[in-house]
């Protein structure tokens, strides 16, 4: 198996330490000189079909990074905005480089607040970690002055809209991040 069909069958991406314990590493560098695999960030490689996928590794390019904001909004429809960028969370203590394409935007959060909601899902072939869709709704109200509050009633409407809806956890999500009144203000004005 080639360097090319390994990475194909890794989702598109692989480490340098991967390729070194498969013994591809010469082939890799060699590919990487040539132009066929692209350099994303230090110790990190990918072909171009895979930087043409849709999603990324998430935990390959920001480990234990969370998809959050517009990437999660998107992903739930809730909301009509295409996301410029791959949003992701980290806690906020931590130090993270960033590759140069694709384009990430991170949202650094309190520990307590960054570990809520975390689930995960196959999105594009990757399994990802993304917030469930009643901590993306808190995230929306709580960040209503950098969206837009266009933006976040859209969201909060496209959710109370939604069968699978769960007004508990919603509840339970808003009182551990402080935006419990604020949803109700919105529910309010969306009357």
């Amino acid at each position: 198996m080639g360097i090319t069909d390994y990475i194909i069958g890794r989702g598109g991406f692989i480490s340098s330490a991967d390729a070194k314990r498969v013994s591809l590493y010469n082939e890799l560098l060699d590919k990487t000189r040539d132009g066929q695999i692209v350099r994303v960030r230090r110790g990190i490689y990918a072909i171009n079909e895979g930087l043409a996928k849709q999603m990324i590794d998430v935990g390959t390019l920001v480990p234990g990074g969370v998809l959050c904001l517009y990437s999660a909004w998107a992903h739930y429809g809730l909301t009509t905005q295409i996301p410029r960028a791959y949003y992701i969370a980290v806690e906020r203590s931590r130090k993270i480089t960033l590759p140069v394409f694709p384009p990430i935007v991170l949202s650094f959060m309190s520990k307590d607040v960054f570990e809520l909601g975390i689930t995960e899902a196959r999105i594009d072939g990757f399994d990802v970690k993304i917030y469930d869709i009643e901590k993306s709704v808190c995230d929306a109200v709580k960040y209503r002055n950098k969206i837009g509050i266009d933006v976040s009633k859209e969201i909060l409407h496209s959710y109370l809209a939604r069968n699978d809806r769960d007004i508990t956890r919603l509840y339970e999500y808003a009182n551990k991040m402080r935006t419990g009144k604020l949803i109700d203000e919105l529910i309010k004005y969306m009357i």
